[in-house]
């Protein structure tokens, strides 16, 4: 697959791009743990069937040193094991706060209520941020086809 833009060729993708990278840098620079940031990336990349993102966040999660069995049961954390409750409630918020079109009252107060028993309003903050950047991430990507599989870690 082909892109349909270059996003950084172009002035105002550009632009915008830089942009939006420097709100993804607040929320990287938050207290919200790295790992739960990843998960939640990977998360709501698979349920939007971005293989942009869905790839370069994996590759990015196991060059941090998440473990490959962690990541790959993220598409089935009800069932895995391997998930503490903390991101559990992230990955419930995140599928959730994706999945907007899907259910017509948004966020339950029990996905909400959960995610607040086990982060701060610092990182509750950060949490429905990354969630909504990592969707308009998803969204650029899918409109503008941008392939997948050819990210390497540091890349960018």
């Amino acid at each position: 697959m082909e892109a349909r833009i270059n996003y950084y060729g172009n002035p105002v993708a550009s632009k915008f791009a830089r942009y939006i990278n420097s709100a993804g840098k607040v929320l990287s620079d938050s207290t919200l743990p790295m790992a739960t940031q990843e998960l939640v990336k990977l998360r709501a990349s698979q349920i939007n069937g971005c293989g942009m993102c869905t790839d370069m966040h994996a590759k990015d999660a196991a060059h941090a040193g998440e473990s490959w069995p962690r990541l790959n049961l993220v598409a089935a954390w009800r069932e895995a094991t391997v998930f503490t409750d903390a991101e559990r409630a992230a990955l419930e918020l995140t599928e959730q706060g994706t999945r907007t079109a899907d259910a017509a009252g948004g966020v339950t107060d029990e996905a909400w209520g959960n995610a607040a028993k086990h982060y701060d309003e610092d990182q509750l903050a950060a949490l429905v941020s990354l969630i909504a950047l990592i969707n308009a991430y998803n969204r650029m990507n899918l409109i503008t086809r941008q392939p997948a599989g050819a990210y390497q870690p540091g890349q960018w």
